[in-house]
């Protein structure tokens, strides 16, 4: 295995939670030297989240493999001092504590950039520095309802959250990306960065298309469960046996075939209510209908078989606990297994796999695991 592309690269992080914590352990993963700067006693508040991965929460396992942990309460001159020393020596800075508490202590971008020109410092709040949102604290699901998020999903009736934290991950990505951009800058120039990532605006990028097609179309979005609000046939389709599919058509090719070789009825293929997808988007109930009475006859496997050899795309309904035994992952040895406090658990490889090179997949720190060396290594 090769040298991990970010080896010799030093990240020192005050943070908690899943947007700071979820891109620096990409950084981790790829090598970096991650320091996790904890609260004494508490750490991070994501520790007490759960206790279901072998008496440890669910979301800091996920999060924090690969990093080094020592608390410091940086009030305290001494432990101030240690932090000072790890500033000085890192590459990346990353925070995410509440609104203005980075400027109090004097460790915001201006003052630290000052002293360490070459140093990338990233910020990630709810609402960004300014603007009258600025101070308001900001969780996942709250950026959800802010960006019109939740009111985009779920079903007609009531309005939904999105099962995972779509918010802290899309805010985490944008930092991840833009901390491997301002590494490339500064190879090239010599200068560091000064990164501020706002979850609204990482959400709010995602945002886009239901904005543009319910301001622009001139119409409320209208929630549509699990099926898409603008494609069809897009969704889930109840087979004979009481399960369902998920099938989607994104091109007039796709629907003549759907028509000709599933559902049988070439008919459908010139129908003007059908002819192109904002046509069959306003007729999606009578499409519906005859998908479901061609499968009514059929078990959810001969569906998916049929579907496949007509070239439909498809998939089956899956829980969460499901993933771990997920055949295409399995086939391409996707799983490695990583240390925690509470023993060894299994874990998912990075999605971007460099050849040559594999993630890390380093342990998961116990509270200030890390405490006596690196307060040796950065101590007065």
């Amino acid at each position: 295995m090769g040298t991990p592309p970010l080896h010799g690269i030093t990240v020192v992080s005050l943070e908690q939670a899943v947007a700071a914590p979820f891109a620096t352990r990409q950084l981790a993963d790829l090598g970096a030297r991650v320091i996790k700067v904890e609260r004494p006693g508490a750490g991070d508040f994501a520790r007490g989240y759960d206790r279901t991965v072998l008496g440890q929460a669910s979301y800091f396992v996920w999060l924090n493999r690969g990093k080094e942990s020592i608390e410091l309460d940086i009030k305290n001159s001494a432990d101030r001092t240690v932090l000072d020393n790890m500033i000085a020596g890192a590459d990346v800075l990353v925070q995410n504590l509440i609104p203005g508490a980075m400027a109090r202590i004097g460790l915001d971008a201006a003052t630290v950039r000052a002293k360490h020109p070459d140093l990338i410092h990233v910020s990630i709040s709810g609402y960004g520095d300014h603007g009258p949102y600025r101070d308001k604290k900001a969780y996942d699901a709250l950026i959800q309802a802010e960006t019109g998020l939740i009111a985009a999903t779920g079903s007609p009736e009531a309005p939904a959250k999105v099962g995972a934290s779509v918010a802290d991950i899309a805010t985490g990505m944008y930092a991840y990306s833009g901390i491997l951009t301002a590494l490339y800058r500064r190879e090239r120039t010599g200068s560091g960065s000064s990164l501020d990532i706002a979850m609204i605006d990482a959400v709010g990028e995602w945002m886009m298309q239901p904005a543009y097609y319910s301001s622009y179309g001139g119409k409320p979005w209208q929630r549509t469960g699990t099926r898409h609000g603008t494609l069809a046939p897009y969704g889930p389709y109840r087979c004979g046996d009481g399960e369902q599919v998920f099938l989607a058509v994104q091109s007039d090719r796709e629907w003549e075939v759907l028509c000709r070789e599933v559902i049988g009825d070439p008919s459908m293929v010139g129908d003007a209510r059908f002819i192109h997808n904002p046509e069959r988007v306003e007729h999606n109930r009578l499409i519906t209908e005859s998908i479901e009475r061609a499968f009514a006859g059929k078990t959810v496997t001969e569906v998916v078989d049929l579907l496949e050899k007509t070239g439909i795309a498809n998939a089956r309904l899956h829980q969460p606990a499901d993933l771990f035994d997920h055949p295409q992952l399995r086939a391409r040895d996707r799983w490695r297994t990583v240390d925690a406090p509470g023993g060894r658990v299994r874990a998912l490889l990075p999605p971007v796999s460099l050849h040559g090179t594999e993630a890390l997949m380093l342990p998961v720190p116990s509270l200030g695991e890390h405490n006596e060396p690196l307060r040796q290594e950065f101590g007065a």
